[in-house]
């Protein structure tokens, strides 16, 4: 997996992306599970094609240390994000090649990663990653919601802001609890929203605003078009009632004859 360095001193370079394995073949916990991570994943998504830089993934290793390769300890969070990288498609998430860490993690909850997660793990995101913040949920218990920022190199818990809120302050928004319906499951989901608690729309969710915006754009547009015409035939028809005759109606107006003959008939 190593290489040795092209100087030819016997140095031995960390392996990349390419090299290092992206699969333990370990499934998510349960489809609730899958479609949150989908749902945190895909809003932040759309939300970072406004941006020239970022990702974000989820369920995918992250490489820290060599120690690390060494001993197959892989570590893949549920859900993590990345502000200020170049965007693109990744096997994994190596820092030594990336240069840096994730700037925010998540992760969701189990019976059999939650005490890891609340623990072994937020350590290691603590002190040996330093992700400036980690948030952890439980979709199938919605009240085990929990937030840390990293102050001075130890987490610090995170309170619910006025819109019920835990604030990411690298994003600049908010991740909030939301009763609805995801993919036809019905249930209490977590969500990214603007400080106002104005949640991101997913891709479909967007689509759908879009095609609603269109459809009231073109209705608006109809009854233009028909408070026009209504009123164009009024025009013609007290033209008519001032005696005169239809080519002169049809002069003044810019109808043909035809035309005018329709709205006097």
């Amino acid at each position: 997996m190593s290489q040795i360095a092209p100087t030819g001193v016997g140095v031995t370079l960390p392996p990349t992306q390419a090299e290092l394995p992206y699969d333990d073949g370990i499934p998510m916990e349960s489809q609730r599970h899958k479609l949150q991570m989908d749902l945190l994943i895909d809003a932040l998504t759309l939300w970072l094609a406004e941006r020239p830089d970022g990702y974000v993934g989820g369920n995918m290793f992250i490489y820290f240390s060599m120690a690390q390769v060494r001993n197959q300890d892989f570590r893949g969070p549920d859900f993590f994000a990345v502000l200020g990288v170049p965007k693109g498609e990744r096997k994994s998430w190596v820092v030594w090649e990336e240069e840096r860490a994730p700037d925010v993690v998540i992760e969701l909850l189990s019976e059999s990663t939650g005490r890891a997660d609340k623990n072994e793990k937020k350590l290691i995101y603590q002190n040996q990653l330093r992700v400036p913040e980690y948030f952890w949920f439980d979709p199938f218990n919605p009240d085990d919601f929990a937030g840390f920022s990293l102050q001075q190199g130890v987490y610090q818990p995170l309170n619910l802001s006025e819109q019920n809120q835990l604030v990411s302050q690298t994003l600049g928004l908010g991740l909030q609890r939301w009763q609805g319906a995801y993919k036809d499951v019905e249930t209490t989901w977590l969500r990214w929203a603007n400080l106002t608690g104005e949640l991101l729309p997913t891709a479909e969710e967007d689509a759908r605003l879009c095609a609603e915006q269109e459809r009231l754009r073109a209705e608006q547009e109809r009854q233009r078009a028909e408070r026009a015409e209504s009123q164009l035939q009024q025009v013609v028809r007290n033209l008519f009632q001032q005696g005169m005759s239809v080519e002169q109606v049809a002069s003044i107006t810019g109808l043909s004859v035809t035309q005018i003959e329709q709205i006097r008939d």
